[in-house]
């Protein structure tokens, strides 16, 4: 057997190993190094290939998917500075506990560090981002390599799935010639004969019966508790959760990206517009709680991270199945390692049931008056209000989709104006980094991965990062809807400190670009709009359902009233609480 017979056995043993490990999609940056991984993978029967040209965009389009499918996608480039552009999304997926397979090609051993063309050094070219790292072995044909590469496979995939979940990244060095055969007889047929190299197979934390029970006896002699609910991707935890909530009479304030806002189950006692009234110390104090309980990741809002912050008296238990520490406030007392539908429904199996409702009472009357005036929200000057697109885009979007919200403005306009609803919306973000490049390639990921409609609310800076990542769309006749918040510049600059600073704001922080958005929609033959009213707005949105493919939806927008219509707001909900509500 010649070299080309052993790039190709090595090679092939390896994706094939991917696929019985549950791989099923590979996107793929063209490349000429990467040439016998990226030719097998296409040949493979049980993988589908994306091809995304700029790896900067590739690399968040596997983030949307893996995101999406919550299992490994595969990530592949040549070697060189197309690796290094695949930064950007391995830190994302590192923070947002993602599951990625980055496999890079690289020159072999002896084109290394000798001023070989397109070679950088590439071994632990992600550092710490990287859940594991692995510089493969040469191709060789033995069965002790071809096991070796199957091995890797499983270990790889095994490894971006475990606690916590993340990205792993295995640089293959390939000498030429880099064509694989794919004329080799019975490729793959041969190659799926044989059982599956090894089995790894992630495990469920839980905790002893006897911290169960610890943990049911504090909840029970404590009636004045909290549920706080970060992201979560898990279907089951809704109602679990809700239960929990019910047996102790615990409100469940809900972070967007928790899905607990959205969906046929009980939410009564969802709190959803808690952003808008913890600002206000008066309110916070007498809803203060004894307990709280916290599930997922630390939610978006300020005022309440600022609030668990400040408040070392109230006994905070942070529960994440998958480990680490997500608990930046630094106040939790205990942290635990485990399934949170599990102990969800541990503890309400051993909790005592609670009668009294004042407590959760007093949430909710707050919680209804604050939707009340944050669905009252006026647009002002004829100008669209930005706090008022979730509201109409709820009316408008189908009873089953996807939403994806931007960074910066966007996502912190969803944690205020995105009220509980009976529609089936999954709610996405790109939260580990919280970085406003990638979006658009990320959404397009999650579009990709899925038959139900997907809708994106993007800021115009933001939408401006990722523009190449647009071209996804035309290639592989993808449906997203954008909803492109222009306001001419980083809106969220507005609300900071930095803006009271006038000589210089506009410069260094209000960075106007004055684009034309429709040349985007053009390009990449998608349908544009620019709707006058939220009439337009609606009707919009239902011709983009109709059409399919991609559609932008600009919403031009003023930055600087907003901070005034949304302050003002805020305003009116505190005061109707204070006055009305908590006398």
């Amino acid at each position: 057997m010649g070299e080309s017979d052993s790039l190709t056995l090595y090679t092939a043993s390896f994706v094939d190993e991917l696929t019985k490990a549950g791989v099923r999609d590979a996107v793929v940056s063209p490349g000429s190094r990467s040439t016998p991984m990226a030719m097998l993978m296409a040949e493979h029967p049980e993988i589908n290939i994306h091809v995304i040209i700029d790896e900067r965009s590739a690399g968040f389009f596997a983030l949307g998917m893996a995101k999406m499918q919550q299992k490994p996608v595969a990530l592949l480039c040549t070697s060189g500075t197309a690796a290094a552009n695949y930064f950007p999304a391995v830190v994302e997926a590192f923070y947002s506990r993602v599951p990625l397979l980055v496999l890079t090609a690289d020159r072999p051993h002896e084109l290394r560090d000798v001023g070989a063309p397109q070679a950088i050094d590439q071994l632990h070219l992600f550092g710490r981002y990287a859940k594991w790292f692995a510089d493969m072995a040469i191709p060789e044909q033995t069965a002790e390599m071809l096991h070796y590469g199957r091995t890797m496979a499983a270990r790889a995939a095994g490894k971006a799935v475990s606690a916590p979940s993340g990205p792993v990244h295995l640089n293959f060095p390939f000498r030429e010639p880099l064509i694989p055969d794919l004329d080799s007889e019975n490729l793959w047929s041969s190659l799926n004969s044989r059982p599956r190299q090894v089995q790894v197979t992630a495990g469920s934390s839980m905790i002893a019966a006897e911290e169960v029970q610890r943990l049911s006896k504090v909840f029970t002699q404590e009636k004045k508790g909290l549920i706080i609910c970060g992201e979560i991707h898990d279907a089951e935890f809704s109602h679990a959760v809700v239960q929990l909530s019910s047996d102790l009479n615990y409100p469940i304030l809900a972070d967007p990206l928790s899905n607990l806002r959205t969906g046929l189950h009980d939410k009564s006692s969802v709190i959803e517009c808690y952003d808008a009234f913890m600002k206000d110390d008066y309110i916070t104090e007498k809803l203060k709680p004894k307990v709280i309980i916290r599930f997922g990741a630390m939610p978006i809002s300020k005022p309440l991270f600022q609030f668990l912050k400040r408040t070392a008296d109230i006994q905070q238990i942070v529960v994440d199945r998958q480990g680490g520490w997500r608990e930046p406030t630094l106040m939790a007392s205990e942290m635990i390692e485990c399934d949170e539908t599990w102990l969800c429904r541990q503890l309400s199996k051993t909790v005592e049931i609670q009668n009294d409702r004042l407590w959760m009472e007093a949430w909710q009357n707050v919680n209804e008056t604050s939707r009340e005036l944050l669905t009252s929200a006026q647009d002002q000057g004829g100008e669209l209000f930005e706090g008022n697109i979730y509201r109409e885009l709820q009316h408008a979007i189908p009873s089953q989709c996807h939403v994806i919200a931007g960074n910066s403005m966007p996502i912190r306009d969803l944690d205020n104006y995105f009220l509980n609803t009976e529609k089936n919306i999954t709610v996405f973000a790109n939260r580990g980094a919280n970085g406003i490049d990638g979006v658009v390639s990320t959404a397009l990921g999650i579009s990709a991965a899925s038959d139900h409609p997907t809708f994106l609310v993007i800021g115009d800076l933001s939408f401006y990062h990722d523009m190449n990542g647009l071209l996804a769309a035309k290639m592989h006749k993808l449906n997203l809807t954008i909803i492109l918040v222009n306001n001419d510049g980083g809106g969220i600059f507005s609300f900071l400190p930095q803006s009271k600073e006038e000589k210089h704001f506009e410069t260094l922080f209000g960075t106007p670009s004055g684009l034309d958005f429709k040349h985007a929609a053009d390009m990449y033959d998608g349908t544009y709009a620019s709707p006058a009213n939220w009439n337009d707005f609606r009707s919009s949105v239902a011709a983009a359902i109709d059409k399919k493919g991609l559609n932008i939806i600009e919403i031009r927008t003023n930055r600087h009233t907003r901070v005034k219509i949304h302050r003002e707001l805020m305003n009116r909900v505190s005061q109707e609480i204070r006055e009305n509500i908590l006398k």
